[in-house]
């Protein structure tokens, strides 16, 4: 257990040994794969992936005390790629060194690819931490050296264990001679986050003026609601700024939309979430009113993905400018919702003949693409000949939004079907 008594709660309950890790069982049962291999010595490089508070820097921490390794420790965060090849150098004069990195996806591809070599000749044990799924942000080489294991969130019963274990071991938590009258709020507020959960806990116990501390949910809400974080990722308010982030470009209000973004940067958003919102929203909300803006937004994740946190805001706020300025049309969007609603509404309706593909001869003798029209071979590159199934003949799916560069799509459009569609 941690020994610091000013450290948090969470920190002073940290396990050590395998034994004492709550939750995770189908990785650290009797028979589970970690356990064999710690048991073995045999510990390959490891991607721990699951969601905040579920264990994974402890559970580097205990193969790292089991095994009896040298450990170093970096994150994504505030490290690089010189201080990777630090510990490579140091690595080459020490037999199995483990190295972990926290949030090992914010790496950009050049860092990861500082780690290749030394992981491939087991230089060092990679102990990757992500909250981020490993096949979109670690790349295919690296992936391809580790194992990933998947960490749950904690269940209600490693919850309880996990009070108890405060209740039975913590100093400060004895000396309040606490009580669990109610609990439902501190297991809903921390959401299978162990770390949260113990924090919190803390925190109430801090703020109760009595002794013996009796824990009520009206407490902890109370308590939860003045020291609630200015951003979390994990949580509703997460969903709320994102939402406000999205809409405020939708808007046309790039002012806003800087400062929602600065609300997530700042928050320890990842920027690559950022950037893909981005991506859809150019297609979503803009689409065809300005065809850039789809260029921009991909050219953006390209730029985030190469170049990391934090220089990552600068593209960011070049997008997010330029979206948010840009007129906007979701014909696009409505359209595809509405031609998937009309697929699930008439099934799967015959391609028509003169539409399909013709590669043999028994399909040729069959009438399978007679009649078709080759658009070139006509003037204008246009043939006026029917694409939809007999049964949606004139079905209208798209409707050029009430902008420049679509309403000049709608002139080339009804210059081809002269009122049909209502072009």
């Amino acid at each position: 257990m941690y020994a610091n008594p000013d450290a948090p709660l969470a920190e002073r309950l940290r396990p050590s040994r395998l034994e004492e890790i709550i939750g995770q069982e189908h990785l650290t049962g009797p028979d589970a794969f970690l356990r064999r291999a710690i048991r073995s010595a045999q510990v390959p490089s490891l991607l721990l992936w699951g969601p905040p508070g579920v264990g994974k820097t402890t559970l580097a921490n205990v193969i790292a005390h089991e095994v009896k390794l040298p450990f170093y420790t970096l994150s994504a965060i505030s490290s690089g790629v010189k201080d990777i090849r630090e510990v490579i150098a140091k690595a080459k004069f020490q037999q199995g060194v483990i190295l972990f990195i926290d949030e090992i996806h914010r790496f950009n591809k050049g860092q990861q690819d500082a780690l290749l070599a030394a992981v491939e000749k087991g230089q060092v044990r990679l102990i990757g931490a992500t909250t981020e799924n490993p096949s979109f942000q670690i790349n295919a080489a690296l992936l391809s050296r580790c194992q990933v294991l998947t960490l749950k969130a904690l269940a209600v019963k490693d919850l309880e264990k996990m009070l108890l274990q405060a209740l039975e071991r913590d100093p400060y938590i004895r000396s309040r001679q606490v009580q669990l009258d109610e609990t439902e709020a501190l297991f809903r507020l921390s959401g299978g986050d162990g770390r949260k959960l113990l924090n919190l806990f803390e925190l109430v116990v801090q703020a109760s003026a009595e002794t013996p501390c009796v824990l009520k949910n009206a407490q902890v809400m109370e308590v939860a609601q003045r020291h609630v974080s200015l951003y979390d990722k994990d949580g509703e308010q997460h969903y709320d700024i994102i939402s406000a982030f999205i809409k405020s470009i939708r808007g046309s209000d790039p002012n806003a939309a800087l400062y929602w973004l600065a609300r997530m940067i700042e928050g320890g958003e990842d920027v690559t979430f950022i950037a893909r919102r981005l991506v859809i929203l150019a297609s979503e909300d803009i689409g065809n009113a300005n065809p850039n803006a789809l260029l921009l937004a991909m050219s953006c994740m390209d730029a985030v993905r190469v170049i990391g946190f934090p220089e990552a805001r600068i593209p960011l706020a070049q997008c997010v400018t330029y979206l948010a300025s840009s007129p906007k049309s979701n014909a696009a969007y409505v359209g595809i919702n509405q031609a998937q609603q009309l697929v699930r509404e008439t099934g799967d309706l015959p391609v028509p003949l003169h539409l399909r593909n013709a590669p043999t001869r028994l399909m040729q003798d069959l009438n399978y693409g007679a009649g078709y029209t080759y658009a070139h071979d006509f003037k204008d590159n246009f043939s006026e000949q029917e694409f939809l199934p007999e049964a949606l003949s004139g079905k209208v799916l798209y409707t050029p939004g009430e902008n420049a560069r679509e309403q000049e799509l709608r002139r080339f459009l009804a210059s081809r079907w002269k009122g049909k569609y209502g072009y």
